[in-house]
């Protein structure tokens, strides 16, 4: 579905995209929403944010070397903006039923790709 949107990109790891995928086959797998699973999708959605926050709004200051104290500025505010995302996910992966877990891993499938072929 993504793909046929525009749509913007963040690049992970090859490490990170191989933890995504594990995960994802784990629980399906498994196809049990129960507090394990619930853990490891939270890990792995706030892995996922971390470095999509990192990406977006560190990233283009790097590559404008900014100073320390903007990027310190910069890293208290996604420091905050994590801190709530966290709080919200976690609310919500509480409440997950089998159902839900199986739209959640979809999505996630959704939007991890493997690199492109040069």
């Amino acid at each position: 579905m993504l793909k046929s949107q525009s749509h913007i990109v963040a690049p992970i790891s090859n490490e990170l995209r191989t933890k995504a995928e594990n995960t994802v086959t784990e629980l399906r797998s498994r196809s049990k929403a129960d507090k394990e699973a619930i853990e490891q999708l939270y890990n792995l959605i706030v892995e996922l944010t971390e470095n999509g926050l990192d990406f977006f709004f560190l990233e283009p200051l790097r590559r404008l070397r900014a100073g320390s104290m903007m990027m310190g500025m910069a890293k208290v505010g996604i420091s905050s903006m994590l801190k709530g995302s966290k709080m919200v996910v976690h609310k919500v992966l509480k409440k997950l039923d089998d159902e839900s877990l199986v739209s959640i891993l979809d999505f996630i499938e959704e939007i991890i790709h493997e690199p492109e072929s040069a």
